[in-house]
């Protein structure tokens, strides 16, 4: 292994091989890169699970501008508009990009792309690869060219534990392989980790994906953003089956309506109806839910038997739990979908960190504000790691640092954090309960056990929800419904998070829980 680290040492290292990390390497050749995932290449990836599309603005009845505009009603508020403004005018080139690498997305029989409708869109702007097998179409061309691309180094199967900083400067990285433990001196480092799903039972995510990429950015000093924003997919399969497998958004964008255990369309009277945004739909289904109800999603009479064939995924997985989409009614729950907040960045993908940038889910960019447009991520996915390789190739680079050896440490264990995230942080929350977890969660995180990571990731999220005291976008609190007359982003390190736990958890409810 020394051999191989010296050998690679002062490459540019991206840490994630999904959609964002993909793009990135490839983007940045001919320049050397190592590529570091846990799992196999593209596996484990909330990108290859993707079923909905990418959403791009290139239809003739479609603008830039009015995806814009749908991107920031979405967002309830907390868009940053620049970012918004100038992600959004990337479309072109990131499709482009992606079809360059190999992707090929679905097109009509006169070969114009297909576009489809998803939720609180104005327009059928949805574009697929594969029917509803879109993220792994995308996933399984990147994977190829990377393989392929010979500036890049691909270690699998290793787990990078910490960010290694000389001098609040990006010097190296802390990893764990099949043969143990090792440091990768690095000064340019680009995170691409995923989100925070495993933090939640009720999960559409790999179940191993706790914030790794938040967590190794804060521990390194960067600043975290929008922490308290976890977007809930409304149509998450109810089985016992975990991760749950997704029911996409482009069912409902079909026609398909959502029906509770009576038989009633409770949606009806909603604007937008099942086509609201993503958390009025979630907290509707989740109300029917609490009082003891179940909720269904019927594509009998608009799709019968061509579900099979224009959503071939969701039909096997369907079928996989004995349910037959054309004749069944399909059980339906809210999951832990996407994170909106993340490690705070420009629209380069520069942290607050010198060395080191961060794309896709696991940085906060602005783009999604409060609550994350439908196949937004995807885009957003594509566009940064251009961005973030564009910038990195413009840079010279820096001198190597001395790296200084540290403790592997524990490997990290989930369960504690993830009972916690699940009971106190999910679709509704109320002081009593964030009080609660942020009691629990604070001794754990500030440990040296293995619950520690994804306890610092979930405390995060829950110091970010205590303070915010009104409901805006996937945030919701019963004791504080209404929205803040003037909507504002809370920005924080890892430091002050710690600070503020330990001064709220001397609340009475907290010292009580």
């Amino acid at each position: 292994m020394t051999a191989l680290r010296d050998s690679l040492a002062g490459r540019i290292a991206v840490v994630g091989s999904g959609i964002a990390g993909l793009v990135t390497a490839l983007s940045l050749a001919p320049q050397p890169v190592v590529l570091l995932t846990r799992a196999a290449l593209g596996g484990e990836s909330s990108s290859g699970w993707a079923q909905g599309g990418i959403a791009a603005a290139l239809g003739p009845d479609d603008s830039t501008e009015l995806h814009i505009a749908d991107t920031m009603a979405a967002g309830d508020g907390l868009c940053d508009e620049n970012a918004v403004q100038t992600l959004l005018s990337g479309t072109g080139e990131a499709m482009s990009a992606l079809e360059r690498f190999g992707v090929r997305f679905d097109r009509t029989s006169e070969g114009a792309l297909q576009f489809g409708l998803e939720a609180a869109h104005s327009r059928k702007r949805i574009i697929h690869a594969n029917g509803d097998g879109t993220g792994a179409a995308i996933v399984q061309a990147l994977t190829a060219a990377v393989r392929t691309c010979p500036s890049i180094t691909l270690l699998e199967g290793v787990e990078v534990r910490r960010l290694l900083t000389t001098d609040g400067i990006v010097s190296g990285l802390l990893c764990s392989g099949p043969d143990g433990g090792f440091t990768l001196p690095a000064t340019r480092v680009v995170l691409a980790t995923g989100g925070i799903g495993g933090l939640y039972d009720a999960s559409t995510n790999p179940a191993g994906n706790f914030g790794q990429g938040i967590m190794l950015a804060a521990r390194a000093g960067a600043e975290l953003r929008d922490m308290e924003f976890v977007q809930f997919h409304p149509t998450a399969l109810a089985t016992p089956r975990r991760p749950l497998a997704l029911v996409s958004e482009a069912v409902r964008g079909e026609g398909a309506i959502l029906l509770n255990e009576k038989g009633e369309r409770f949606m009806s009277g909603t604007p937008g109806a099942e086509l609201a945004p993503r958390d009025v739909v979630a907290r509707a289904i989740g109300r029917e839910i609490a009082r003891g109800g179940k909720v269904y999603l019927d594509a009998r009479k608009v799709l019968g038997d061509r579900f099979a064939l224009r959503f071939p995924l969701i039909h096997a997985l369907c079928t996989e739990a004995g349910i037959d989409p054309a004749r069944d009614l399909i059980p339906v729950r809210p999951a832990a979908h996407y994170h909106m907040g993340g490690v705070a960045t420009n629209t380069a993908g520069q942290s607050s960190v010198e060395g080191l940038w961060v794309v896709g889910e696991a940085s906060c960019t602005g783009l999604h504000g409060a609550n994350r447009l439908a196949s937004n991520s995807l885009l957003e996915a594509t566009i940064m790691g251009l961005a973030a390789a564009r910038d990195i190739a413009g840079r010279a680079e820096a001198r190597p640092r001395s790296v200084a050896e540290v403790a592997l440490g524990a490997e990290p264990d989930l369960r504690r954090a993830r009972d916690i995230a699940s009971r106190d942080l999910s679709v509704v929350r109320n002081q009593e309960g964030l009080d609660r977890a942020i009691a629990d969660l604070l001794p754990l995180a500030t440990s040296v056990g293995p619950s520690s990571d994804p306890a610092l990731v979930a405390l995060s999220i829950a110091v970010f929800a205590r303070l915010r005291e009104e409901s805006r976008g996937a945030h919701a609190r019963s004791d504080f419904p209404a929205q803040h007359d003037k909507a504002e982003r809370r920005t924080m390190t890892l430091t002050a998070i710690l600070d503020t736990a330990r001064e709220l958890n001397t609340h009475p409810l907290a010292a009580s829980a």
